[in-house]
C-alpha cells in the first residue's frame, strides 16, 4: 500500500494550489510553502497518505485563513457537473444496461480530484466520460449487479465535488430508498461535504451522513461514532475514489470500490491499468465471501 513518501510530490503540489487559491502574492506563495515543507519535515513518511493528508491541509487551512480554500474550486465542479446532468440521464435511459451505464459515469466523475497529478480540465472530464461510454468497467461487474439485487441497505461514501452530481444519477438506478449517502465531516482538498451533496440535489432523494473526519479517505479510527453504526448495518459499501480505496481496502466488510485509476502505485494494487476505470470488491470480503 501507498506510504506517504509516495504522495511528496502530489503534497507539495497541493499546498502550492492552495496558497494561490488564497492570494495572487508570490512572496506569500513562497512563504507558506517554506512552512508547509517545514512541518512536511517533522512527519514521517511512512504515514498512511489519508493522515498525513489530514494533518497537512488542516495545516493549510490554518495558515490560509480559509476555512475551506477549495470552497470556490467546488462550485465551479457542482455547476459544470450539473450542466451536463440532462445529457447523460438520457444515455443512462436509453442504455442497454443503464444500471451498468450509469456505474460507469460515476467512475468516470472520479477524474474530477484536485489531490491527484494533472489537471482538471472540462476537456478531461468529457474524455472520462467518452471512456465511460465505449469501454467496460475493469473488475466485477457480474459480481456486483449480483450483491446489489441483494442488498436492502447501502452505505454510498462519495469522494469529490462535481464527481458526486454523477453518483447522484447511479444511485437513481441503485435505488435511492435503500440508499444512504456519507460525505467527509470537514473540508478537505475538493472532497464532498453536506453542502456538496445538497448542490447535487441529493437532499431530495436520499439521506445524507457525514464521516465525522475530515480525512482524504475513510479512516475509520477518525471517524464519528454514528458513521461507525451506518457502516457496520450496512449490507453493501460502495466506496469511490483512489483515497477510500487506500483506507478500506482490506476492510472484511462487502465493499465495493469505483473508481479512476491516477497512479502506479494503485495501479498495481488494483491490477489495473493507469487511466482504468474499476469496479472492484474488498479484498477482505472476498476471503471472508469465499
Amino acid at each position: 500500500m501507498k506510504t506517504s513518501l509516495d504522495c511528496l510530490p502530489c503534497f507539495v503540489r497541493q499546498t502550492l494550489d492552495a496558497a494561490r487559491m488564497v492570494s495572487t502574492d508570490p512572496a506569500f506563495h513562497e512563504s507558506f510553502l517554506r512552512e508547509i515543507l517545514a512541518r512536511i519535515t517533522e512527519m514521517s513518511l511512512d504515514t498512511a497518505p489519508a493522515v498525513f493528508g489530514r494533518e497537512l491541509h488542516r495545516r493549510i487551512r490554518g495558515l490560509s485563513g480559509r476555512g475551506d480554500p477549495y470552497r470556490e474550486a467546488k462550485e465551479r465542479q457542482n455547476l459544470f457537473a450539473l450542466a451536463l446532468m440532462p445529457g447523460l440521464r438520457e444515455e443512462i435511459s436509453a442504455a442497454p444496461d443503464p444500471l451498468i451505464l450509469a456505474a460507469r459515469l460515476a467512475a468516470a466523475g472520479n477524474v474530477i480530484d484536485l489531490g491527484a497529478p494533472g489537471a482538471i480540465s472540462e476537456t478531461s472530464v468529457r474524455e472520462s466520460i467518452a471512456q465511460a461510454m465505449t469501454r467496460p468497467l475493469v473488475g466485477e461487474e457480474n459480481g456486483f449487479r449480483e450483491e446489489i439485487l441483494s442488498a436492502e441497505n447501502i452505505l454510498y461514501l462519495a469522494d469529490n465535488a462535481g464527481e458526486i452530481v454523477m453518483d447522484r444519477l447511479f444511485i437513481e438506478r441503485l435505488g435511492p430508498s435503500r440508499v444512504t449517502v456519507a460525505v467527509r465531516g470537514g473540508p478537505i482538498l475538493n472532497d464532498a461535504t453536506r453542502a456538496d451533496a445538497r448542490a447535487a440535489g441529493l437532499a431530495e432523494i436520499v439521506e445524507i451522513i457525514d464521516n465525522g473526519s475530515d480525512a482524504p479517505g475513510t479512516l475509520l479510527e477518525d471517524c464519528s461514532p454514528e458513521f461507525l453504526r451506518r457502516f457496520e448495518a450496512a449490507d453493501l459499501v460502495l466506496a469511490k475514489g483512489q483515497g477510500n480505496f487506500e483506507t478500506l481496502a482490506g476492510h472484511p466488510k462487502n465493499i465495493f470500490f469505483l473508481f479512476k485509476v491516477k497512479c502506479p502505485v494503485i495501479a498495481a494494487e488494483a491490477g489495473a491499468p493507469v487511466g482504468a476505470h474499476v469496479l472492484i470488491r474488498s479484498a477482505g470480503a472476498q476471503g471472508r465471501l469465499a
